[in-house]
């Protein structure tokens, strides 16, 4: 069966063959040999050019701008460079992209009040202060609630439940989601993203989980990894969205490789498929015999780490692979030798955290967000 298109639009989750990325033309390469250690002032320095004004390059990433800001503000805070973050300006940027609804019979009306992705998709509003065209998405609405956190912005002052009930409204009969009430695509993408959003919010009033945890198990295929929908190939950043998600709606624990007879999902042998995601040159794979991506360090490595089997990967030689995706002007490229993107230098830097490297906070794999900004230590 054909391998359903991956966006990295889409909560940033990419196809290896992807012709969107946010970056440099691939036939720039950065001309000098990597570094041979994690070079954490050109990373923080790369992130407050991008916090401060992005290159050309990502202007038909507009649509996703409040993506866009939490790989750079998420990006400082894992480096411990959030003191460059101007945090209530922030907050308040993003609080403007929220959703409104015009009276309590419209949220469940079929659409969905969460936040937008960009002005491009938020309509002036009217004369009451209110927009009449709502473009709320699953996939800006994670990204808001997680830099609000990561700002040190409490989620229990913005309107909860016009995003949850809402919410509801997305969910389909057989348990996945569709990002925004207009129509879209169903996959794990954003059973992830709903997930996270209850989470965070600690309300899981705005999704049956029961129903989601079945969607989830009906992905995992043959081989032990998950696709984005049922009967689709196995992926990385698929196997990642489903099972975070169970993690975070409760129904698996932490370090599965000890307790994998109890489980509901099949864990030796999705143990078995992710580990083999780690190639000969270090990296990992989203998919059997594509070429080692840096943003797969965190797709598959975070399973890992969630499973209790990151032991069992070789981290030298995945450190080493990173390094040769290291830019001499900071940031992480896709492969190595090519110039950075903010996507795949975020998931650089998250990878780093899972390799417990000095100067970085550690992450919440579950969120993929700092552990401080998980639990509101900021």
């Amino acid at each position: 069966m054909a391998m359903k298109e991956w966006k990295p639009s889409d909560f940033g989750v990419e196809e290896e063959d992807e012709e969107e990325t946010p970056s440099p033309p691939s036939s720039i390469t950065s001309p000098s040999s990597p570094l041979p250690y994690f070079d954490r002032d050109r990373h923080v320095a790369f992130l407050e050019m991008m916090y401060n004004l992005m290159p050309y390059h990502y202007q038909s990433q507009e649509i996703n701008r409040l993506t866009l800001a939490f790989f750079t503000i998420s990006g400082l805070h894992l480096l411990q460079a959030l003191d460059r973050v101007d945090k209530d300006r922030v907050a308040n940027w993003v609080l403007s992209f929220q959703a409104h609804p015009r009276s309590k019979a419209e949220v469940k009306d079929g659409q969905f009040f969460g936040f937008h992705g960009s002005r491009t998709s938020q309509f002036p509003p009217d004369e009451n202060g209110v927009s009449a065209h709502n473009a709320g998405h699953l996939a800006s609405t994670y990204c808001a609630l997680a830099i609000l956190k990561t700002v040190g912005f409490s989620l229990s002052t913005i309107d909860k439940e016009s995003i949850l009930i809402s919410m509801r409204n997305l969910q389909w009969p057989d348990g996945s989601f569709m990002p925004l009430h207009v129509g879209a695509e169903t996959d794990l993408r954003f059973v992830y993203c709903a997930a996270a959003i209850c989470f965070m919010l600690e309300d899981w009033s705005g999704m049956d989980r029961e129903k989601a945890k079945e969607y989830i198990l009906n992905c995992q295929s043959y081989d032990g990894g998950f696709g984005l929908m049922p009967g689709l190939e196995s992926h990385g950043g698929g196997t990642y969205c489903a099972v975070a998600s169970l993690r975070l709606m409760g129904y698996i624990e932490d370090d599965l490789s000890k307790k994998a007879s109890s489980s509901i999902i099949n864990v030796p042998l999705l143990l078995d498929w992710i580990v083999q995601r780690q190639a000969t040159d270090g990296g990992f794979q989203g998919r059997a015999n594509k070429s080692s991506d840096t943003c797969y360090a965190f797709w598959v490595g975070a399973v890992l780490r969630i499973l209790g089997g990151y032991k069992f990967i070789d981290k030298t030689a995945l450190r080493k692979f990173l390094l040769t995706c290291q830019s001499e002007f900071g940031g992480f490229s896709k492969y190595p030798g090519e110039l950075p993107d903010i996507y795949h230098s975020y998931y650089g830097y998250t990878a780093f955290s899972l390799l417990e490297e000095t100067g970085l906070n550690p992450l919440c794999a579950e969120l993929g967000m700092t552990d401080l900004a998980a639990l509101g230590i900021i």
